[in-house]
């Protein structure tokens, strides 16, 4: 039988989603950076949120006995590797303060282990409301 996530873990999943993102995003809106730059943090930022999801769903979905086909599957890591990678190269080559790369490196990260840990949320609330019903149809 499938468990549902404790409120907390949701809550502290959401928290760190919600945390990671608006410091990353709200630590753009105050770089002196052009306009470009902060361009290209945030689509790195929402690239890796969707590979890291991405990836999350196929590998759960392997694990679960799901058909993912093998370019999916690759591209999800080849896709979560290469937003990793394009931030690392974005902030070696960025003319900011070591604590600034940190900040982003930092709430880059928290974002993206929120995302699959919400995501994960939901498809086990999911799957536990699925498992409810039909013991209470059977």
């Amino acid at each position: 039988m499938k468990q549902k996530p404790s409120n907390a873990f949701i809550g502290a999943s959401w928290v760190a989603l919600l945390a990671g993102t608006i410091s990353f995003c709200v630590g753009l809106w105050h770089a002196n950076m052009y306009l470009s730059e902060k361009g290209y943090y945030f689509a790195v930022l929402m690239y890796g949120l969707y590979a890291a999801v991405s990836l999350q769903k196929a590998v759960r979905d392997q694990l679960e006995g799901l058909r993912v086909t093998s370019i999916y599957y690759g591209i999800s890591w080849f896709s979560t590797l290469l937003s990793i990678l394009l931030l690392v190269i974005g902030l070696w080559n960025a003319d900011l303060l070591r604590s600034e790369k940190g900040f982003y490196g930092m709430a880059f990260t928290l974002s993206l282990f929120a995302a699959v840990a919400v995501q994960k949320n939901i498809r086990d609330i999911q799957l536990f409301e699925m498992e409810e019903k039909k013991e209470f149809t059977d």
